[in-house]
């Protein structure tokens, strides 16, 4: 991608980030469970004339350390201390599923550093709808026999996966830790109603009507307990609306920084 390139991050080694350049207010990027910093790259480019996507690889996930914790408190603290020792805040938070529901939570629990909220697909309940990865494969001579082994499996939206794969000292492999991330979704299930209603920024929640993870009656709560948020539905789309619908949802994202900034 144009004007892509990987920051240093000795300031906070547990976040390696891409900054896929862009012109426009800087935008915070989270993925959800299995994603990485490379998941956002497609959706930087459609947006690259209007905001600039600084994505990052949460723990767990990508180049970041393995091993967690993997609390809630974990994850909210090393994007505050991202945001801070990049000198960003207050700034706009993008997150996707569990990067939806890490960015209200900062939002909510340290209001100071978040300019607006970004909710993709971040419900205000999870609920134990845990995906096991515990027999998926390991490594692969390449990346094509990777996918391959997804889809043998019977591994739902392999490209998903795929986007975040790494080339080991022995082979191709997904990137994140197979038990890691099983104790990462188990921490992820509860109630953040609290945290999601005491967000006092802007916020923006997007939708998609086909979704296996954020049910459209409660998407639609959410917004019915905080009517000051601005609610994008995606017809026909699944959970990884940035996938199904780039044009869209760079659109409805453009259009919400757009209305912050008074441009």
């Amino acid at each position: 991608m144009r004007n892509c390139r990987v920051m240093s991050h000795a300031a906070t080694p547990a976040m390696p980030v891409i900054d896929y350049g862009g012109s426009g207010p800087a935008v915070v990027a989270l993925h959800g469970h299995f994603g990485s910093a490379r998941t956002f790259a497609s959706l930087a480019w459609e947006l690259q004339d209007r905001v600039r996507i600084i994505a990052v690889d949460q723990r767990g996930h990508g180049h970041a350390p393995r091993g967690g914790p993997f609390t809630r408190d974990a994850y909210i603290d090393d994007v505050a201390e991202f945001v801070r020792a990049r000198g960003l805040d207050p700034v706009i938070l993008l997150g996707h599923s569990m990067g939806g529901v890490t960015a209200y939570q900062l939002a909510a629990r340290i209001p100071e550093l978040v300019e607006a909220v970004i909710a993709e697909e971040a419900p205000a309940v999870v609920e134990p709808l845990i995906l096991d990865v515990g027999d998926w494969p390991q490594r692969a001579p390449t990346l094509r026999d990777l996918g391959r082994a997804l889809e043998d499996r019977g591994v739902p939206d392999p490209a998903y996966f795929l986007q975040g794969a790494i080339r080991y000292p022995d082979g191709w492999g997904l990137g994140f830790d197979y038990e890691d991330m099983m104790r990462s979704q188990e921490l992820l299930v509860g109630d953040w109603w609290k945290d999601w209603q005491a967000v006092s920024c802007p916020a923006l929640l997007l939708h998609g009507t086909q979704s296996m993870v954020l049910q459209t009656a409660h998407a639609r709560e959410m917004i019915d307990r905080r009517p000051q948020t601005r609610y994008v539905e995606f017809a026909g789309c699944g959970h990884w609306i940035h996938d199904d619908d780039i044009s869209g949802t760079a659109t409805a994202i453009a259009g919400f920084v757009d209305a912050i900034h008074g441009r």
